[in-house]
């Protein structure tokens, strides 16, 4: 089990992710790959004092990639799309 601050990994900040934002004021985040979703919402919850309503999580396949002549893939990842109640905002994603 991951301690709390080591479940959310990063923002995901993305074309994507921007729009969804805009429209649903939904943030992504790159999160522990063992982290279940009522960890991932009191993480965020200590972290950024907000009520989370609504976490869904997925799992990021791998990719093949090709550098020159070398081929590989790329790591699997989770990522987690939370939505926070009305009237909050989380700095991270603003401006």
């Amino acid at each position: 089990m991951p301690a709390l601050h080591e479940i959310i990994v990063r923002p995901v900040v993305t074309e994507k992710s921007s729009a969804a934002f805009q429209a649903r004021k939904e943030y992504t985040f790159e999160v522990h790959p063992e982290a279940n979703k009522f960890q991932i919402r009191a993480a965020l919850e200590k972290l950024f004092d907000v009520k989370v309503t609504d976490v869904r999580t997925l799992q990021v396949r791998r990719n093949s990639v090709t550098r020159g002549r070398t081929r590989g893939t790329t790591a699997r990842w989770k990522k987690a799309i939370v939505t926070v109640q009305d009237g909050q905002s989380l700095p991270v994603f603003e401006g």
